[in-house]
């Protein structure tokens, strides 16, 4: 992985850093190796009448590609890269699917947002983890486990209604998508910010939740404004 860190602007999916092309399995055993997070695999993408649908075989799956394959997915979960390396040899097109709540939780928010709150956290020099973009437009910061249990109490004090404002935390028995997974013919899910050795250490909901909330609020109201 990079070394360096990605500077992003507020322009969206045109300021995501090129990616490496690299199959799943790589992926998954690297997360292990480098960054000793948890992985499963998930379900995948099957070619049809010259499309693509998901393994699930849902024809009106909402996330074709790029979710557990059943409800026991937790029991699938491992942190070894020999197994990670087992797992995906047999399915080397599965999801790369991360658990949260483990090693880390995941702040997710609107892309607009995201990018608005991820340029003033760089001015501000705050710690960041990790951030992922989805191709549904999401962005995801990595943060320390425990998020889940107190996001919306941080929101509230900050002055804003946690439900009036699109601010999603995936926590204890959730998971997310990694790179390389790809959403059916979407995209695949990119770093915006990559993991580094300069960001193993991941911030507290608490440092980042102020810029966050801020940025859905005005997302929000920029909506609500809209529709009038």
């Amino acid at each position: 992985m990079l070394c360096v860190e990605d500077t992003l602007g507020v322009t969206g999916a045109a300021q995501i850093p090129p990616q490496r092309g690299e199959p799943p399995l790589d992926c998954a055993v690297r997360y292990t190796e480098e960054r000793h997070w948890d992985v499963f695999p998930g379900t995948w993408l099957e070619p049809e009448a010259g499309t693509e649908r998901c393994s699930c075989g849902d024809p009106a799956c909402a996330s074709p590609g790029a979710h557990a394959t059943g409800p026991d997915w937790a029991q699938k979960v491992t942190g070894s890269a020999p197994a990670a390396r087992r797992l995906w040899s047999e399915r080397p097109r599965a999801a790369v699917l991360l658990p949260t709540g483990r090693t880390f939780d995941a702040l997710d928010v609107p892309e607009s947002a995201g990018f608005l709150a991820l340029a003033r956290m760089e001015r501000m020099r705050l710690t960041l983890g990790p951030v992922t973009w989805t191709p549904d437009r999401r962005l995801l910061f990595f943060v320390l486990p425990g998020a889940a249990l107190k996001v919306d109490g941080l929101v509230t004090g900050l002055g804003w209604v946690p439900a009036a404002i699109d601010l999603v935390t995936h926590g204890e028995g959730g998971y997310v998508a990694a790179p390389p997974t790809r959403l059916g013919g979407r995209g695949a899910v990119q770093w915006a910010r990559r993991p580094t050795p300069a960001n193993r250490w991941l911030p507290d909901a608490d440092e980042l939740i102020s810029p966050l909330a801020y940025a859905c609020g005005r997302d929000a109201a920029a909506e609500r404004a809209r529709k009038r």
